[in-house]
């Protein structure tokens, strides 16, 4: 996959973003909303880049895809997350150092026609706990509509979440 935008490029790991990829990890923010997306260590994100690299030969687990800017900086990812229902869930994160200038919601913008036409999808969701305001604010301005606001199951916790749905029309 290379998807370029005006600022933006989406394209596939490799080997040499490991570190990029523990650093992005860190935050408070991605401790906060993605725990299970944290890799303490540099052996842990590596071992997390080799397993994404190899769903994009096998198809077997989340297509994700790093965001770079112009100038190469790996600023975070956006991916396509399959669920047990036979749905898709997108899900996206820009580092603490780079937020608040619109990545994401220019990546996701970018990626979901382009992923969802390869995944033969015309819908998927967008999931997060009410409290990630930044992140509703992107579903919100890239179409999505909210289609639930309660309790339920994220990051294999009970939590309030909001669900959305985003539909792709030609």
């Amino acid at each position: 996959m290379n998807i370029k935008t005006e600022r933006l490029e989406i394209t596939e790991f490799t080997l040499d973003m490991v570190e990029a990829v523990h650093l992005n990890s860190l935050d408070e923010d991605n401790r906060k909303f993605n725990p299970n997306e944290v890799f303490e260590t540099m052996e842990i994100a590596q071992e997390t880049v080799e397993f994404l690299m190899s769903v994009y030969e096998n198809g077997d687990g989340p297509l994700v895809y790093p965001i770079l800017l112009a100038d190469g900086t790996n600023i975070g990812y956006v991916q396509a997350v399959p669920m047990d229902d036979d749905k898709w869930e997108v899900g996206y994160h820009i580092a603490k150092s780079f937020a608040g200038k619109g990545y994401a919601t220019e990546a996701v913008k970018a990626f979901l026609p382009v992923i969802m036409k390869e995944l033969g999808i015309t819908e998927i969701l967008g999931i997060c706990v009410v409290e990630n305001i930044a992140s509703i604010k992107v579903l919100e301005k890239v179409g999505f509509v909210k289609e639930f606001e309660g309790m339920g199951t994220y990051q294999d916790e009970e939590r309030q979440i909001c669900k959305y749905l985003y539909t792709l029309t030609d």
